[in-house]
């Protein structure tokens, strides 16, 4: 549960920083755009999280 509630928070930051990109502020994309590398990561995490949790029920 903690995989979403940190993907929850990236979430909520993206939106801030590209809301404040959208408004013009240049800096603000390049903030978005680590936060999404963060989503990426945390998102494989998850996915390699559940795929173990597959394998482990099945044997």
């Amino acid at each position: 549960m903690d995989c979403l509630q940190n993907l929850e928070k990236e979430l909520e930051l993206l939106k801030v920083e590209y809301a404040k990109f959208s408004g013009g502020n240049k800096t603000a994309g390049t903030r978005a755009r680590k936060h999404l590398q963060n989503i990426k990561k945390i998102a494989q995490e998850l996915r390699t999280s559940i795929r173990s949790s597959k394998k482990e029920e099945s044997t």
